[in-house]
């Protein structure tokens, strides 16, 4: 009987465009194991994170909630106790989980806390807060969070770094468990800040790299809250806007060799295994005059690596264009383990797309949605709260920044979305559709923040009468199995109808 191995890879901070054969511009990324990735599989190029900030992309991936249900609606903020992992799921059902890197759901600061949550193998559980425990000097510690570490002198070795570690990890799982089933996750921190990696890994990158039009545009169309934000990004960077980012690309570089190197691992001991890679969330570099990621829907953040290689089940060197999300990896791993589909999943498993020969004709699918409520809970950092609601379909994104003005996107015709035609008569139908969508959606998963001012928006002319119950329904969440039953507020009776009026 063939072994079920899933192996999911995932780095931080790394925009579709950051892999050479993803870049439409033709930048050579330097990122040849990626490249080859995507020569042996299936590369989806309308992916999306469920919210652009580290933890609650985490959190959407991990849980198949997005973070407006498990909980996490910033950093530093600990998922619902209702939200199960992708790991408590699989374990519950005698599956080996494992996840070695970068976990950000536990609620603490940026490192975590070094313990392994249930649902996963404390063997191999290796958190950033594990590696700085096992350097030997405080010294050592300070250095691995700068730069300069990197740039000066010798700069570093491999075996310094936090990828190399979990790299080592990995190799070492799959070699010892190579005859059963299991779901591995290598979660790297890299390419994210501080951009640790060996010296010659930054030289390619010292002139300008994904360089766009929208680096240049006009800054002064834009939202209030993201002209703002570029203000910031003027005071940080010097206004040097070409997205020219030594660090970031170089190791971008790096840890592609480090991903490399798990790919050799699984061919030579998971063969069959199903390797699904992808990031959190992308990086601004300076489109739309922005920095790093936040309340912003725009491609350069939102859109993500999502590349799938399955020996023998899906054609080599393929793309799609059909929009999907992290929403649908919970889904997916539960569909290629046999196992059932709770109702509390708010995506759907891609399993079937995956196999399906006609992949590489599907331009439009289901609606893909993407948030934002804040950055992080303990600091007004990138604008303090500033809730965002984003809907793709197709060639269209509408994004509702509740704060500021609204946008909306043709991005078959303006992919660098500088021609904002929220107010454009002609786009009224299309857009229109879409915010009644968007509405729905909202409604559907109980969006905590929810509430009239979404749907009374200055464009919306015939939705500008609005009601305080606005949608009127009261939703409760889907129980799991074996856990206790709501009663009903006016009945007093355990909850038959999910969605219902009061």
């Amino acid at each position: 009987m063939a072994k079920k191995q899933f192996i999911l890879i995932m780095t931080d901070s790394q925009r579709r465009d950051m892999i050479s054969r993803c870049n439409e511009r033709g930048e050579n990324m330097h990122t040849p194991c990626l490249d080859r990735l995507c020569d042996e599989g299936l590369a989806f190029n309308s992916a999306y994170t469920t919210q652009p900030v580290c933890g609650p992309a985490r959190a959407g991936l991990f849980t198949g909630t997005y973070p407006h249900t498990n909980g996490m609606l910033g950093n530093c903020m600990a998922l619902s106790q209702q939200s199960l992992t992708i790991g408590q799921r699989l374990s519950r059902e005698g599956i080996h989980a494992a996840y070695i890197g970068k976990w950000h759901l536990d609620g603490g600061d940026y490192f975590g806390d070094g313990i392994c949550p249930d649902g996963w193998d404390e063997e191999y559980w290796y958190d950033m807060r594990n590696y700085l425990d096992e350097l030997e000097s405080d010294k050592d510690r300070e250095r691995s969070r700068k730069l300069e570490t990197a740039l000066e002198g010798d700069g570093i070795g491999e075996e310094f770094t936090y990828g190399y570690l979990c790299t080592k990890r990995a190799l070492d799982f799959m070699e010892k468990h190579k005859d059963e089933d299991y779901f591995l996750v290598v979660s790297y921190d890299e390419p994210h800040h501080p951009f640790l990696a060996p010296k010659s890994y930054y030289e390619p990158f010292y002139k300008p790299y994904l360089q766009k039009a929208n680096q240049h545009m006009d800054f002064s169309k834009l939202p209030d809250h993201i002209k703002v934000w570029h203000e910031k990004y003027m005071e940080i960077q010097g206004g040097n806007g070409d997205g020219c980012a030594v660090g970031l690309l170089g190791s971008n570089s790096f840890i592609d060799s480090q991903i490399g190197r798990v790919l050799e691992g699984a061919e030579k001991n998971a063969e069959e295994a199903l390797v699904l890679y992808t990031s959190d969330h992308g990086d601004a570099q300076g489109s739309h005059g922005i920095h790093a990621k936040g309340p912003a829907m725009y491609e350069e953040i939102t859109n993500i690596p999502f590349i799938v290689r399955w020996k023998d089940k899906i054609d080599r060197g393929i793309s799609s264009e059909m929009p999907v999300s992290h929403i649908d990896v919970v889904p997916t791993i539960l569909d290629f383990y046999g196992l059932p589909q709770p109702e509390s999943l708010e995506g759907e498993s891609l399993l079937a797309d995956l196999t399906d020969r006609d992949i590489t004709k599907k331009k439009e699918g289901r609606p893909v949605f993407v948030e934002f409520n804040r950055y992080e809970v303990d600091h007004d950092g990138w604008g303090g709260f500033q809730p965002v609601r984003c809907i793709v379909k197709g060639k269209w994104k509408l994004t509702i920044n509740l704060m500021t003005q609204d946008e909306l996107y043709n991005l078959e015709e303006d992919a660098d979305e500088m021609h904002n035609l929220i107010d454009d008569p002609s786009c009224e139908a299309i857009r229109n559709e879409m915010h009644d969508l968007l509405l729905n959606w909202q409604n559907d998963t109980r969006d905590p923040l929810r509430g009239y001012y979404w749907e009374k928006r200055p464009w919306r002319k015939d939705r500008q009468k609005v009601s305080w119950d606005c949608g009127g329904y009261s939703r409760s969440r889907h129980r799991e199995e074996g856990e206790v039953m709501e009663y009903g507020y006016g009945t007093g009776l355990p909850i038959k109808e999910y969605n219902r009026k009061y």
